[in-house]
């Protein structure tokens, strides 16, 4: 977890051992469960608003800073495989928002579930 801009909270997943960071940001999700909660704590009915960047997503989701830390095979905060996105349907992008990241920018290490609504930017 880490707070930008000093307002918005933004969710990375660490997916090697400490001291090797290698994380993803988790940018955007589809709302599937809990969506009149998210409404609430987003205030706003616009269910493709409500999750669609990191800080919404953490907004909608009521992920913090306390947050930090968690393991995420034993909390309320897990992650899970969708068995009903074929492998064929995930594409890569470039990253947005990194102008600062040199050639790095152009990476193509942002990924989706291809024709998805939910995505941050497109």
């Amino acid at each position: 977890m880490y707070l930008i801009y000093g307002m918005y909270h933004c969710f990375n997943i660490v997916t090697n051992v400490e001291e090797k960071p290698e994380a993803v940001l988790i940018r955007a999700i589809e709302p599937i469960d809990g969506i009149d909660l998210m409404k609430k704590r987003r205030k706003t009915d616009v269910i493709r608003n409500l999750c669609s960047g990191p800080g919404k997503l953490c907004q909608a989701m009521s992920i913090t800073r306390e947050t930090n830390g968690v393991d995420l095979c034993k909390s309320d905060v897990y992650v899970t495989e969708n068995k009903d996105v074929d492998s064929k349907d995930i594409i890569s992008t470039p990253r947005v928002n990194i102008d600062y990241a040199g050639e790095a920018k152009d990476y193509p290490w942002r990924y989706m579930i291809k024709d998805n609504k939910f995505i941050s930017k497109k």
